[in-house]
C-alpha cells in the first residue's frame, strides 16, 4: 500500500508540474477595447481555434485538471 501511495504522490506531482507549465504557456482571453461592445471578432484563427495550438493547450489544460482532481481525491481516500 505505501509503494501505490508513492507513486500516486509521484504522478500527482508531475500533473501539478505540467498543470503550471501549460496554464503559463496559454495566451490572455483579453480582448483589449473590443471587449468592451462585447463581441469577438470572427476572425480566422477564432474560428479555427479548435485546430490550433491555443485550442490543443486548452483542452490539454481540461484533462490536466481532471487527472489534478480524479488524483486528489485518491490520495485523501489512500
Amino acid at each position: 500500500m505505501d509503494i501505490l501511495k508513492v507513486i500516486v504522490t509521484v504522478v500527482y506531482v508531475l500533473i501539478c508540474i505540467a498543470l503550471v507549465i501549460v496554464v503559463l504557456m496559454q495566451e490572455g482571453k483579453s480582448a483589449g477595447l473590443g471587449a468592451i461592445g462585447g463581441g469577438a471578432t470572427e476572425t480566422y484563427w477564432g474560428k479555427n481555434k479548435g485546430r490550433s495550438m491555443e485550442g490543443a493547450l486548452e483542452k490539454f489544460t481540461k484533462g490536466l485538471a481532471v487527472g489534478f482532481i480524479v488524483l486528489s481525491v485518491v490520495l485523501n481516500l489512500l
